[in-house]
């Protein structure tokens, strides 16, 4: 197939590391009734077939997604609903999910390895960023240490992606490494 669609209004894209390509919605793309954005979540393979979604196991609607990351073969995604922020962990060989409360709003970067986990929140262009340092533990993803970075540049909307627990920002013309 030469091309496909994953829905409307897309707010995060990422592949992981076997191709597949996971898809978070904003609000017109989940209640603008587009079927393939509808859930708010999904995956796709690289033929365009949906693989994942997912089905009620959300703990609420969601409204728009922030941010998503892959370690080793799962997806974290960082949504949002009008009653909070959510972090999902899922995995695609067994279509588990795992649904936290993401202790921050406008979460825009997420990085796991393990139980610790990067969280980042930008200042529109400005050369900064909100890091938190996070830790899952039991049911809870808990902040153990917060702090502002000063970038080499300004960051702007999508300049964090993270793969196998390591962050990579976007500021300026330079990308920045951080690791969980």
């Amino acid at each position: 197939m030469s091309h496909f669609c994953v829905g409307d209004d897309i707010d995060y894209i990422l592949t992981d590391r076997d191709g597949g390509i996971w898809t978070s919605y904003g609000d017109e793309g989940i209640y603008g009734g587009h079927p393939e954005s509808g859930a708010g979540l999904a995956r796709w393979d690289a033929d365009g077939t949906h693989t994942w979604g997912p089905r009620g196991r959300l703990p609420i609607w969601p409204l728009g997604g922030n941010a998503a990351a892959t370690e080793d073969a799962v997806t974290w995604l960082a949504w949002y609903s009008h009653k909070g922020a959510f972090l999902s962990r899922v995995d695609p060989a067994t279509g588990d999910i795992t649904n936290y409360r993401n202790p921050l709003r406008d979460t825009d970067g997420i990085a796991v390895r393990g139980t610790r986990m990067l969280l980042t929140r930008r200042f529109h262009n400005r050369p900064s960023i909100e890091l938190s340092r996070a830790e899952l533990v039991d049911d809870a993803c808990v902040i153990t240490a917060q702090e502002t970075l000063r970038l080499p540049g300004p960051v702007v909307l999508r300049c964090a992606q993270g793969r196998d627990g390591v962050l990579w920002l976007r500021a300026g013309d330079s990308w920045i490494l951080l690791e969980a």
